[in-house]
């Protein structure tokens, strides 16, 4: 009788939180140990708008922009699903698209809700708001009240999705990745 192997579920994980909480410094830092990780691209379509001659591509257009997001996190999350490790974390996911346009109060087609539907998450850990550590730049123009509002609307997002949200604590980059590697290894 052959042995049976038990199949490791895929862990697609998600860092999320308002601007300014760490989320990229924990990804980058998650890297430096060897994890698979993928980056936020909010950036990287910010940058080819401005190439295209629009300097601020979500203020001007919100749904291009949250379009252009949403298509390079489904293929994230295509990508990491076909990843060789067992475990893949995410800087943002699908869901945040929604939240920044219930922020901005905009509306958007139903297949922006279809695609978080579709596209499911393991863990959900959230950053919360950290004014200490809050710097604004040429990408990330909200202020630090604009991204406590941010925040509540991802937490309010995330959870209309059935998603149950990690809270990671405020602390050093090394305490807050063994706080999500505990939660996620256990």
């Amino acid at each position: 009788m052959p042995l049976i192997s038990k199949k490791v579920q895929k862990e697609i994980i998600v860092i999320i939180g308002g601007p300014g909480t760490g989320k990229t410094t924990i990804i980058d830092a998650l890297v430096n140990n060897g994890y698979c990780c993928y980056p936020e691209i909010s950036r990287e379509v910010t940058i080819e708008a401005k190439k295209q001659g629009i300097e601020q591509l979500f203020l001007e257009k919100p749904l291009l922009f949250s379009e252009l997001l949403l298509e390079g996190r489904k293929k994230q999350f295509a990508n990491a699903q076909k990843e060789t490790h067992d475990v893949v974390f995410l800087d943002r996911g699908i869901p945040d698209v929604l939240a920044y346009m219930h922020y901005i109060g905009d509306s958007y087609p139903a297949f922006f809700d279809l695609a978080c539907k579709e596209h499911t998450y393991s863990k959900i850990f959230i950053l919360p708001p950290w004014e200490e550590i809050y710097i604004s730049d040429e990408a990330r123009y909200e202020n630090y009240e604009q991204a406590k509002l941010i925040y509540n609307h991802l937490i309010e997002t995330y959870e209309n999705y059935g998603y149950n949200l990690i809270e990671v604590p405020k602390d050093t980059v090394e305490n807050r990745i063994h706080f999500i590697l505990n939660a996620v290894l256990k």
